[in-house]
């Protein structure tokens, strides 16, 4: 079974799901702007028509007939720092927008034709069926984006990863989810996702059905299987829900839980080390497709930062949330 260390360029904060829109495109004929920040991966669908055209999945301008350029206006869905963005042309072959330009603004308020944008890459020249990755290198907080293609054309995908900004002192002796995408928490490595990604266990909301969660494949050895999570806050934990929606005859059949209290070590050490956290929860027994609330189970072990989620012997779990107090 190999590890899996996926790259964190930081939470999409372009995800629909999570929240973020699509406010305005000077143009949207073949395809609706609102179809880039879908969170699944485009697809194309061979003899599939609309009024206006083949259909796309993604956004799509008309051929321009003159000067200019087309742009779509986006706020994200919580406010954040930049750490990457990609610019996802699959499927657009002979209609991909050939450049890009991105810029990017802080707003309490809907953009208009007075706010200032600054621009937050360099144009970049893009090619068909392809996906672009552009490092940001800035450390201001934005909340809206401009992507502006050069002259026309489709966008697949538009993704913006970053950091959420989150004011953790307004929430100082307030109950949260630490681990939720939208304040920061992250899945770091496990030991197996064959069927559904670790990075599944903290999306908003309810799971939409078994692909949409965590699955290891069937074990056949000795051993269990484990999933490394970082909190989006140093925090003592009141409260951890498994939900194990949709998984029926393939859910986990126990967990248990283990915690470190970590600062300024690189994300490759820790499952080693996470051989050796404290127990914040006891091996305890899942049933199919619901929700367990663990509270009383769990053991005083003071403030933390990391999890180790460890399944009995394999299987799948949708959700995971720790309810807790940041600690200031």
């Amino acid at each position: 079974m190999s590890l899996s260390q996926k790259p964190w360029y930081g939470v999409n904060l372009a995800s629909e799901r999570l929240g973020a829109k699509a406010l305005y495109a000077n143009d949207d004929f073949f395809a609706p702007k609102e179809r880039m920040l879908q969170d699944s991966d485009p697809v194309f669908i061979p003899g599939k028509y609309d009024d206006n055209g083949k259909w796309m999945d993604g956004w799509e301008t008309r051929r321009k007939r003159g000067e200019g350029y087309d742009y779509c206006i986006v706020k994200l869905a919580v406010p954040g720092r930049l750490n990457k963005i990609e610019l996802d042309t699959r499927h657009f072959t002979g209609n991909y927008a050939p450049a890009a330009l991105v810029e990017a603004c802080f707003s309490t308020t809907e953009p208009n034709a007075d706010t200032v944008w600054r621009p937050i890459t360099d144009t970049i020249a893009l090619a068909g069926n392809d996906q672009k990755l552009v490092d940001i290198e800035h450390d201001e907080v934005f909340s809206h984006i401009r992507l502006n293609i050069y002259p026309d054309g489709g966008i697949a995908r538009l993704r913006v990863f970053g950091q959420p900004e989150v004011d953790w002192s307004t929430l100082a002796n307030r109950s949260v989810d630490l681990l939720a995408l939208e304040v920061g928490g992250r899945a770091i490595a496990t030991n197996d996702e064959h069927f559904g990604t670790m990075h599944n266990l903290n999306l908003p909301g309810k799971g939409i059905n078994m692909g949409d969660g965590w699955e290891t494949r069937r074990r056949r050895e000795p051993g269990n299987d484990w999933v490394i999570l970082a909190l989006g806050h140093r925090g003592e934990i009141d409260q951890v829900v498994i939900d194990t929606a949709f998984f029926k005859g393939n859910y986990a059949a126990a967990c248990s839980i283990q915690v470190a209290d970590i600062h300024n070590l690189p994300d490759s050490t820790l499952p080693a080390q996470s051989l050796y956290w404290k127990e914040l929860l006891p091996k305890s027994e899942l049933g199919a497709d619901q929700e367990h609330l663990f509270t009383d189970r769990l053991k005083e072990v003071g403030p933390v930062t990391h999890l180790r989620v460890n399944i009995y012997p394999d299987g799948g779990i949708s959700r995971i949330r720790v309810i807790g107090k940041p600690v200031i």
